[in-house]
């Protein structure tokens, strides 16, 4: 399965105009589109950054609804006061303890390793990471999506309140620095965004 990202850096007092274009126009559009597997939304009020993912059934489907998106990410971006940055991954791992409720948030990470060991930073993710991640206050669920060609990477951990993922923040650090030791992996970016939707239907894959 794959999954394309929309990064827009909206002034934070169209957020939430954002999020209703979100959730009342877009998303009904494109779960109407062959292939189409749900869509998620993540925010962070206070730098502005918001990510759009919708997931798919293959990269064909993805690639085959690229044109008819377009608009609707621009319509979006217009909406928010910002420029659409978009990636497309492979969704390399998803687990879910349980689904998320209102009030979750995430903690994305996006980290980067040579392209030649990305098989090998599965798993690592898989078997080492992704274990002691379920161990953390909160836990809800996690996700794994990669970008063979680049070697680039996100993973996103999901948990049931800001106040939870707060209080983990040391915690995932040191688990941050060893997997990424484990994996040779350079970690790019971090960010601790509020779930604004989320309506992915992905299966297990672990």
């Amino acid at each position: 399965m794959y999954a394309r990202s929309t990064t827009i850096t909206a002034r934070p007092e169209f957020i939430d105009a954002g999020i209703a274009e979100v959730r009342d126009q877009v998303m009904p559009a494109i779960q109407g589109m062959e292939g189409c597997i749900g869509l998620s939304l993540l925010v962070d009020r206070q730098s502005g950054r918001c990510i759009a993912t919708s997931a798919w059934q293959s990269e064909e489907a993805m690639r085959a609804t690229d044109e008819q998106l377009r608009p609707i990410r621009e319509r979006v971006a217009e909406i928010m006061d910002g420029s659409p940055q978009v990636e497309e991954w492979e969704i390399a791992v998803l687990h879910r303890d349980h689904r998320s409720a209102d009030g979750a948030c995430v903690r994305a990470t996006w980290t980067r390793v040579d392209p030649a060991e990305v098989d090998r930073a599965i798993d690592v993710y898989k078997m080492t990471t992704l274990p002691a991640m379920e161990a953390l206050e909160g836990f809800c669920s996690a996700s794994l999506f990669v970008d063979r060609s680049s070697g680039r990477g996100v993973s996103s951990v999901t948990f049931d309140s800001m106040e939870a993922m707060r209080r983990n923040r040391e915690p995932a650090a040191a688990l941050r620095e060893t997997a990424s030791r484990e994996a040779g992996a350079e970690a790019l970016d971090i960010g601790e965004f509020e779930l604004a939707l989320a309506h992915l239907r992905v299966a297990e894959m672990i």
